[in-house]
């Protein structure tokens, strides 16, 4: 805390001790590439009982949306509340600090308003990116990815001679280890959360902002194979629209291109069924294992007494297509890209009814506000989302109209029925648009622009007046 904030709780009678032991703590948990396919939003498809729990003692948002679907970028913008741009924000590689130079990050918010702030595992993209909100260096694991390095190795010699021309190589795009969970990042990042709670709750005085990364399931799709036998491979489907949909723009739909750099992976060809098969368990099979991890730090909360007095926020950084329009990866403005899982719970307010579900829209910008108003703290005037709180406290309320968000050359709009897309040039031209209607279309798989002009200018004209510039 600093000396003016400790003088002027003073100046009021206030200690610092008294003002900490009401003040709450918040676990900041981050899950890499995490589409919404989880039990608590209505998909039966995998097993995670502990996100699943999480969201009933808290506030699920059935449509929050990230500002633009990779990593880097994600991440910024949420970090600092701030909208992305065509030269803000702009791809995995981004920098907070070098972005939005100007904006106060959340975390260091917290720390010059007397929260200790601890960074494990990934949060923002860079480990260093605004490195001195942290109270202390921000934490990665070294463990390898592969368990199997022989088999990593023999995987990237076999792609380089049959693939030559592949820009980068790297081992097969899933791995199912004879492990513990602890001999991957994830595992050890729990135990590193752990450890750190346990310390933390002998300074009961001391609030903290305790960030999360996990990285599955990020590419590969590498996790200890009991979590691969919770799913019965010969029952795994592919999506139904295995293809392009329908008069979609140029540049709405990619190559897969994160993908092609895995062996196994054609440099461009379409993924075979039985591969496609492969990566969907893949995917499952980590998104089970991280549930694992946040199971066991959620477990540790409760039996060291730190639940009550703890807001746990849980988000995933973007979606992910899982062969939906023939893509896999991010990195598009279809709905598979934009919509991301988001989850609250905050046993301190307690106006607000566990279990409850907020249907209206909600953006990753507006975490940082909300936060704000759950913990107390003031609003940094950089802020461009709103506080998401009253939506927790009453479900009901109606919410913000649109939410906003862009990759590369598209910028899209997510209404409460209907998602508008356009793709500009470098001059700003207008090349293509696409339009989706979620009442009959909400896998995004017919382009009905060209037959609703009034409904697309409509929506363009809102997308222009509210995206970043």
């Amino acid at each position: 805390m600093s000396n003016r904030i400790a003088l002027c709780l003073l100046a009021i009678g206030l200690t610092t001790s008294s003002l900490f032991a009401e003040t709450p703590n918040v676990l900041f948990i981050a899950v890499d590439d995490l589409r919404p396919q989880l039990g608590c939003y209505g998909k039966s498809q995998m097993h995670t009982p502990n996100i699943d729990r999480l969201a009933a003692q808290g506030v699920l948002f059935e449509r929050a949306y990230c500002m633009v679907p990779t990593c880097g970028a994600s991440r910024a913008s949420l970090m600092t509340g701030v909208r992305p741009s065509p030269d803000r924000f702009v791809n995995y590689l981004a920098w907070a600090e070098k972005d939005a130079p100007s904006a106060v990050p959340l975390h260091t918010h917290f720390k010059s308003s007397g929260y200790k702030t601890i960074s494990l595992g990934k949060v923002f993209h860079h480990k260093t990116d605004h490195a001195d909100g942290w109270s202390e260096p921000a934490w990665r694991s070294q463990r390898p990815a592969y368990q199997d390095r022989e088999a990593e190795q023999a995987a990237i010699a076999e792609s380089k001679e049959r693939w030559p021309q592949k820009r980068s190589h790297r081992g097969l795009p899933y791995e199912a280890a004879d492990a513990q969970d602890e001999d991957y990042p994830d595992g050890e990042c729990a135990n590193e959360a752990i450890k750190r709670l346990r310390e933390l709750s002998a300074e009961p005085s001391q609030p903290f902002f305790l960030a999360v990364g996990f990285l599955k399931p990020h590419l590969p799709f590498n996790a200890p194979k009991k979590y691969w036998d919770l799913y019965d491979h010969d029952s795994i489907q592919l999506p139904d629209n295995y293809h392009p949909p329908e008069a979609a723009p140029a540049g709405a739909v990619h190559n897969s291109g994160e993908l092609r750099a895995y062996a196994g992976i054609h440099p461009e060809n379409p993924v075979s069924a039985e591969m496609a098969r492969q990566l969907i368990h893949g995917y499952y099979a980590c998104v089970s294992f991280t549930d694992a991890q946040i199971g066991r730090i959620l477990d540790e909360l409760q039996e060291l007494g730190l639940a009550q007095n703890t807001i746990v926020v849980l988000w995933g950084d973007h979606g992910w297509q899982l062969g939906e329009h023939g893509m896999w990866n991010k990195h598009s403005c279809f709905e598979t890209s934009m919509h991301a899982p988001l989850l609250v719970a905050a046993p301190t307010e307690g106006s607000v009814k566990p279990g409850s579900r907020v249907r209206s829209l909600v953006e990753f910008i507006d975490i940082y506000p909300s936060l704000c108003e759950l913990t107390g703290l003031p609003l940094p005037e950089h802020l461009q989302g709103q506080s998401f709180v009253p939506l927790m406290r009453d479900p009901n309320l109606p919410g913000k109209p649109f939410a906003i968000g862009r990759y590369r050359q598209g910028d899209t709009i997510r209404a409460d029925n209907f998602r508008f897309t356009e793709y500009s040039n470098a001059e700003g031209r207008i090349t293509g648009t696409m339009l989706y209607d979620h009442r009959v279309d909400p896998d995004e798989n017919s382009n009905v622009a060209s037959g609703n002009p009034e409904l697309t200018q409509e929506l363009a004209k809102e997308l222009s007046q509210l995206k970043g510039k």
